[in-house]
C-alpha cells in the first residue's frame, strides 16, 4: 500500500531539556514540515532515517529502544520470556497479531532479499513460521539470542500501515490525527499538519515560523542529531571485477572528504565495516594503489532516489578513472537494487541500511547485505551466548574487525537524522535508532523568540 498522501508533509521533534515550567498538555496541533521522500510502500525499503521516521507515524514494530538502552512495547502490549529460549509478543488484538506475522514471515522467506531478515535468523525455522495464536506470537529460537528483543524494535519488521498499527492515523493530505488506542497511550497532540516541500522550502518556511518542526534540516547550532546508523557501503562482486579493485578503490578514495563535500545532512566517515556509533573508528591507512593497466570497464547501481548516493557516484566515478577505471553509472530503484544485490546481479552497487544500535544484530545485517549469510549460523551463536550485554557488544565489534577482508563491502559513511524544533514544542525524544519519538511531544504555552529556533 502507497502512503505517499498520507505522508505528504510530516516534522518529528527533538531530545532537548523540556522546559522546567512545562506540564504535559492534551491537544493541539503540529505543523511540521520535511523534505520529502519518495512513495514509500512497505517497511522494509523505507529505511532511510526520514523514511523511517515518516512511516513510524502510521506503523512501529512491536517495540523501541530509548536512548538509555531500555526496551519500551510499542505496537505490542507486552515482552516476555517464558523460557529463555522463546519470546511471547502480546499483541492488542489477534488481527495485529496476524498482521506482524505474515510481515515477518514475508520478509524472512527466501525470495523477499532484504538484508533484514537477518534479525530474524535466531528463530527456529529462520523466522519462516512465525504463527499467531488470538493476539500472542510464540517465538522459538534455534539457539540463544539476548539481544532479540532489541532485534525486534527495528523498523523494517513493522507491519504494513493499517489504522491500528502506530501512533497516528491518515485523516486527508498532509494531516494525521492522534489513534485513541495506541497501546503506549494516545499522543498528547491532536493532529499533526504535514508539509513535504525541498531545502529551500524548509528553510523558508521556518524562517518564517510557519513550522513548529523541521526535518532533515542541514547541520548546525540549531540541529539536533539522531545516532548515524544508516551506513552506506560500497558493495562489489568479488566475480566481476579485478581482484585488486579493492586496493584500488581504498587508495583513491579520502572518506573524510567524501563525506563533508558530497554528503548532505549530518554524517560521518566510516572506516570500518560498523559506523562510529556501533564501533570506534581508528585512523585507518591508505594503501599504495596498484598499477594501471588496461582501461577496465565497470557499471556502479545507485539508488535512483537518493540525491547523496548520486553525488557520490559521481565522486566514485572521478577517483577511479585516475585509476584506470571506466565507470557507467546506473539509478536504479530501490527494490531493483536490493534484489539485484541478493542474487550478486552486479559489478559495483552503492548499498546503505539502516543498522540495529546492537553491535551483534548490526553485524548479522551486514553479512548478509554482503552475501555472507553462510557466515550468520558461525558468527551469531558464539555472541549470543554471553549472557552480558557489554560482552556480546564487545564480540560482534571484535567479529566486525576480523571479518571484515572476507566481505565484499566497502564502508563509506554513516548518516543520522537532522532536526530542530520551536521552543513550544516540549517532550521530544529521540530513541537509540536515531528516530523522533512524536507521540510524546506536546505544545507548552512558551512564547517563542529570537528566529524560532530552540532558546
Amino acid at each position: 500500500m502507497m502512503i505517499r498522501s498520507a505522508l505528504a508533509g510530516l516534522v518529528l521533534l527533538s531530545s532537548a531539556p523540556t522546559l522546567a515550567a512545562s506540564r504535559p498538555r492534551y491537544g493541539g496541533e503540529l505543523r511540521a514540515a520535511h523534505a520529502g521522500p519518495p512513495e514509500i510502500g512497505e517497511p522494509a525499503l523505507a529505511d532511510t532515517p526520514m523514511e523511517a521516521a515518516l512511516l513510524g507515524l502510521l506503523t512501529r514494530p512491536v517495540c523501541r529502544v530509548d536512548a538509555d538502552g531500555r526496551i519500551h512495547p510499542t505496537l505490542a502490549r507486552e515482552l516476555s520470556r517464558p523460557v529463555p529460549q522463546a519470546l511471547r509478543v502480546a499483541l492488542p488484538s489477534p488481527v495485529s497479531a496476524t498482521a506482524v506475522a505474515r510481515a515477518w514471515t514475508r520478509l524472512s522467506s527466501p525470495d523477499a532479499l532484504s538484508p533484514y531478515r537477518a534479525l530474524l535468523y535466531p528463530l527456529r525455522g529462520e523466522g519462516r513460521q512465525v504463527t499467531s495464536s488470538g493476539a500472542t506470537l510464540e517465538l522459538a529460537l534455534a539457539f540463544p539470542w539476548p539481544d532479540l528483543e532489541r532485534s525486534l524494535c527495528h523498523p523494517a519488521l513493522a507491519p504494513p500501515p493499517s489504522p491500528a498499527s502506530g501512533p497516528f492515523s491518515a485523516a486527508g493530505r498532509g494531516v494525521l490525527e492522534a489513534q485513541p488506542a495506541w497501546p503506549e497511550g494516545r499522543p498528547y497532540l491532536d493532529r499533526l499538519a504535514l508539509t513535504a516541500t525541498d531545502e529551500r522550502g524548509l528553510t523558508r518556511l521556518w524562517s518564517a515560523r510557519q513550522v513548529q518542526v523541521e526535518l532533515g534540516t542541514p547541520p548546525d547550532n540549531d540541529t539536533l542529531t539522531g545516532a548515524a546508523l544508516y551506513a552506506t557501503y560500497l558493495a562489489y562482486s568479488p566475480r566481476k571485477v579485478p581482484t585488486d579493485f579493492r586496493q584500488a578503490f581504498e587508495s583513491a578514495i579520502d572518506r573524510d572528504d567524501l563525506t563533508r563535500l558530497f554528503v548532505k545532512g549530518p554524517a560521518v566517515p566510516m572506516p570500518n565495516l560498523l559506523p562510529p556509533a556501533l564501533l570506534p573508528q581508528g585512523s585507518k591507512a591508505r594503501p599504495a594503489a596498484p598499477p594501471t593497466g588496461t582501461t577496465r570497464k565497470v557499471t556502479l547501481a545507485y539508488d535512483a532516489a537518493l540525491a547523496d548516493q548520486r553525488a557520490v557516484a559521481e565522486r566514485i566515478q572521478v577517483k577511479l578513472h585516475e585509476q584506470g577505471y571506466t565507470v557507467a553509472l546506473e539509478p536504479q530503484s530501490r527494490a531493483a537494487l536490493r534484489g539485484r544485490q541478493a542474487r550478486g546481479d552486479f559489478e559495483l552497487m552503492l548499498s546503505a541500511l539502516l543498522l540495529p544500535p546492537i553491535p551483534g544484530p548490526a553485524l548479522a545485517v551486514v553479512l548478509e547485505a554482503g552475501g555472507r549469510r553462510d557466515l550468520l549460523g558461525v558468527e551469531l551463536p558464539p555472541i549470543g551466548a554471553l549472557a552480558d550485554a557489554g560482552a556480546r557488544d564487545a564480540r560482534g565489534r571484535e567479529r566486525a574487525l576480523a571479518l571484515a577482508p572476507s566481505v565484499p563491502l566497502i564502508p563509506l559513511y554513516a548518516q543520522g537524522l537532522g532536526l530542530r524544533a520551536a521552543p513550544e514544542v516540549s517532550g521530544l525524544m529521540l530513541d537509540a535508532q536515531g528516530l523522533p519519538v512524536l507521540e510524546g511531544a506536546w505544545l507548552s504555552p512558551v512564547e517563542a523568540s529570537g528566529g524560532g529556533g530552540r532558546q
